[in-house]
């Protein structure tokens, strides 16, 4: 094989096991002795608890222990660290209120956790469930960022005035005022980024035992070693050597099974304390009300254009639902990490942006797929599109006058990024030939014969990577019959981590697929950031190539001391070290086997050089039924640049789900809460839309791998969140093409045939 990919691709290491139903889950484990943790959780979203009253629950059949906050604190179990605070804009800090494994004195959330019951059976937990009597006071409540932010509105936190949990603000905000005074075009839009809910295929789940003096926990976590640390630091209160994280299959986790949440704790610290198996696993109804949802913000967009169709400034301000407690990932993202694409591809001189962070009587919002990135991009690409329309100018040619260019990198942007490398007119012309974007035309007509619209959208992005982290371990352990096994601090979540790695490895090695183990889950063998922000490829793929290159460096040395030679005289091919100019020679496996240990064993950790800004462009095309707003996804096309690709199947699978993930975003899902009482109006799918196969046609999905990232050695640039990031605002961009000529202006998402309807039906009046 050629090097990274280039010629024939692996099977996925991971597909026997799955596709046979042989896969790790956690909740497939089962002990001796277990116990089963259910939650009580709370049915109003703001209220002060009076009384819990546990002691029917406590004598009903099989229930081992029934637990509050009262008594983990007695335990002395800390509360879930915070990210840092930031000031809201008149320079006040927010007063944090704690956030404990299990609510105290008040709930602030439709489903939030209160009491635990442990029983030997999840049946015999459930029926106790019934029998927990607990007394509320309920409290004014606020779900809508519009409404928290009112006079008078009710407070989530009493230290946080107005419901503002922190404040950003980039740019220039004097200049950008002159350039938007002196525009010949400006447009502006307001966006709603509707909050969505996380569907992993397994719900989170955990299960946690003792071996020895030692707890092993088995989570679903994008993350074993961060995991491990917060457990220990918050939650048990035990030196890391007596914890150990092992993660299974995971089964999806898309930003909501980085680190542990508070809920998934609790079963943790009842192992510790009954010193026997404890198993948790949330019902699906528990994932819609109680773990962390994505999205949920509200901008308002402007760019300033001069007479020539050039981008003078950029003006945005955001406000960003975080739910009653913020995660880090629900700060942070809203306030620096969707920032850092806001310019996207183009080549914008002034920006003026600024960011409020909000609390709601909501759950916890964090990192969901693209994490702050689609939300930039898609008003971006909506402001292009619109633009164009209302300066009667091709989209294409509008994106083409502001690119930047080539010639231009590496480009610092004015939030201050650099981009090390990116040819984005490239992109975008190879993606208008494989969409047959001059074929419009004639689909169009087509489509108006049969009494239909017809519309297509356009979207350039740029993608930010790494989570700002650009270290990751890749710890090699040769064995006697040379099987390879190497060690990653990655995580595979279902993304092929394993056969990608399993790919590059064995051509960096010359060896054989089958002689190579990725392992991956387990903060004994190796520590390590995990997956997250499409770090994994580029990231971790760096740390296996130099951990093959100590490897190779490593053996030569033993090699020589093996086959009494010089080491500069040794060579090595193929899984054999050889002396130059004579076939005497030694493999892995037998250079292993004559080691005291029978291994040869490297410990590798790895710094890339920067971020990679993987991007591309998308074109989609939608037929909407004018009598029912029914929006049919006809064509869709992408052409991404993601570097160096290790596994174009498994890159081009990436980009699939992605995409499947934003259109799903355009289209269908919204995460509703009533307005009035804080109820959670879609908590099922029952109420709750996902796409499936039939909302998609076949995608035709390209790469072109001639620019590579210059911030690391293998040339890759990430993923994972690509397609999120691109398809939104395409398919937002080709419904309102479609609805441009009847004179609609804007539309929220997602464009449900209903809202699809009225926003036609309004321009008939």
């Amino acid at each position: 094989m050629a090097v990274f990919g280039k010629a024939q691709y692996i099977k996925r290491v991971e597909d026997d096991r799955l596709l046979t139903g042989t896969g790790g889950f956690t909740d497939n484990l089962s002990r001796p002795n277990q116990a089963h943790v259910v939650l009580v959780r709370s049915p109003h979203a703001h209220a002060k608890i009076l009384k819990i009253d546990t002691s029917a629950a406590k004598k009903a059949p099989g229930v081992v222990a029934v637990y509050t906050w009262a008594d983990m604190e007695k335990e002395g179990v800390g509360n879930f660290a915070f990210p840092t605070m930031f000031p809201a804009a008149d320079g006040s800090k927010p007063e944090m209120t704690p956030r404990r494994s299990l609510a105290h004195e008040v709930v602030r959330y439709v489903g939030e956790a209160v009491v635990a019951i442990v029983a030997d059976t999840r049946e015999q937990a459930q029926d106790a469930f019934e029998l927990v009597d607990i007394e509320y006071e309920q409290l004014p409540s606020v779900t809508e960022i519009e409404d928290a932010l009112k006079p008078g509105a009710p407070q989530v936190w009493q230290g946080a005035p107005g419901n503002i949990a922190g404040y950003n603000k980039f740019g220039d905000h004097a200049k950008a005022e002159e350039a938007f005074k002196s525009a010949a075009h400006v447009v502006s839009l307001d966006i709603v980024h509707q909050r969505l809910i996380v569907n992993a295929m397994e719900p989170r789940a955990v299960m946690a035992e003792w071996e020895n003096d030692r707890l092993i926990v088995h989570i679903g976590s994008q993350n074993p070693s961060v995991t491990r640390d917060t457990l220990c630091d918050v939650i048990l209160k035990m030196p890391k050597d007596k914890v150990r994280v092992v993660v299974r299959d995971i089964g999806g986790g898309f930003g909501m099974k980085v680190g542990i949440q508070p809920d998934e704790a609790v079963a943790v610290w009842a192992a510790k304390v009954l010193k026997r198996p404890v198993r948790w696993r949330a019902e699906r109804g528990e994932e819609f009300a109680a773990t962390t949802a994505g999205r949920d913000q509200f901008h308002k967009a402007s760019m300033a254009f001069d007479k020539d169709g050039r981008i003078l400034g950029l003006r945005m301000e955001a406000f960003a639902n975080i739910g009653a407690y913020p995660s880090r990932g629900g700060v942070v993202i809203p306030l620096f990490v969707g920032p850092k694409v806001t310019t996207g591809t183009y080549d914008i001189p002034l920006v003026d942006l600024k960011i409020t962070c909000v609390i709601t009587n909501t759950a916890t919002i964090g990192a969901y797929r693209g994490a702050g990135r689609p939300e930039c991009i898609l008003n971006l690409e909506r402001l292009m599109d619109t633009a164009a329309r209302q300066m009667g100018m091709d989209p294409a040619e509008l994106r083409r006058r502001n690119f930047v260019k080539p010639s231009q990198m590496p480009y610092t942007t004015a939030m201050g990024e650099k981009y090390d490398s990116g040819d984005f007119n490239l992109f975008l012309t190879k993606t208008l030939e494989a969409a047959d974007w001059d074929g419009f035309a004639a689909r169009k007509a087509e489509a108006e014969k049969r009494g239909k619209l017809y519309g297509r959208g356009l979207a350039s992005y740029v993608e930010w990577t790494s989570a700002n982290v650009m270290n990751e371990m890749a710890h090699y352990e040769v064995k006697e019959d040379g099987k390879v096994v190497i060690w990653m601090g990655t995580q595979g979540m279902g993304q092929g981590l394993q056969t990608s790695f399993t790919q590059l490895a064995s051509e960096l090695l010359g060896i054989d697929p089958s002689q190579i183990e990725i392992a991956m889950g387990d903060s004994d063998r190796v520590g390590g950031v995990g997956s997250m922000g499409s770090r994994s490829a580029y990231i971790g793929g760096s740390a296996v190539l130099s951990g093959s290159e100590k490897l190779v460096d490593k053996g030569k040395e033993l090699a020589a001391d093996a086959l009494e030679a010089a080491t500069a005289d040794i060579v090595y091919s193929a899984g054999r070290f050889t002396i130059t100019g004579t076939d005497r020679g030694i493999g892995l496996g037998e250079l292993a086997a004559k080691q005291p240990d029978k291994r040869i064993f490297i410990e590798n950790v790895n710094t890339v050089d920067g971020i990679a800004w993987p991007n591309g462009a998308h074109v989609g095309e939608v037929e909407i039924d004018p009598e029912t707003g029914m929006v049919e996804l006809k064509r869709y096309t992408t052409v991404d640049d993601v570097g160096k690709p290790l596994h174009r199947p498994i890159v081009f699978g990436q980009i699939h789900g992605g995409c499947a993930q934003g259109i799903g975003q355009a289209l269908l899902e919204e995460n509703v809460y009533d307005r009035e009482s804080g109820q959670l109006m879609t908590g099922s799918f029952m109420d709750y839309a996902m796409p499936r196969a039939e909302t998609f046609p076949t995608f035709n999905n390209q790469l072109d791998d001639t620019v590579p990232a210059k911030s690391n050695p293998i040339g890759a640039k990430g993923v994972g969140e690509s397609g999120t990031v691109g398809s939104t605002p395409t398919v937002m961009n080709a419904i309102m093409d479609a609805l441009w000529p009847l004179g609609v202006r804007n539309i929220q998402m997602p464009a449900t045939p209903q809202r699809v309807w009225q926003a036609i039906q309004s321009t008939r009046k």
